[in-house]
């Protein structure tokens, strides 16, 4: 609830690009579309964010492929780009959350619902990267 919502939603896509979770590639990539960067810059994140927000966004896919090898210099690279304990917290929980629920839906079998269908060519293409959407 603490967490910006903007930075949370970065960390999440990020993550689920690097677990292939269309599901979620798609569900989170569609809200920053919608309220803060519009359907032609998503497909390109993290081009055209600032240093902070693109360390967020390497971060997060760190945290995904081997939280082992993340050090306390990954985490003082986040401090200077300004951003606090707590922020830093907020991204790690955003990643380890998204691979929970994106392996639980993946083991699962679950699709992207059909209604992801409906979005601008370039969004669906850039934000499935793994399971297709499901059929109407």
């Amino acid at each position: 609830a603490s967490s910006d919502e903007r930075r949370y939603e970065l960390a999440t896509l990020a993550a689920a690009r690097r677990l292939r979770s269309s599901y979620c590639s798609l569900a989170h990539g569609k809200v920053l579309a919608e309220k803060f960067y519009g359907y032609d810059a998503v497909p390109r994140l993290p081009e055209g964010l600032d240093d902070a927000d693109r360390a967020i966004m390497a971060f997060a896919e760190q945290v995904v492929a081997d939280a082992t090898a993340v050090t306390q210099a990954d985490v003082d690279g986040l401090r200077g780009h300004g951003l606090s304990d707590e922020e830093i917290l907020d991204v790690v929980l955003a990643a380890t959350i998204r691979c929970f629920f994106s392996k639980t839906l993946d083991a699962l079998g679950v699709l992207p619902d059909p209604g992801y269908a409906e979005l601008a060519p370039d969004l669906r293409e850039a934000l499935v990267v793994g399971r297709p959407i499901a059929a109407a």
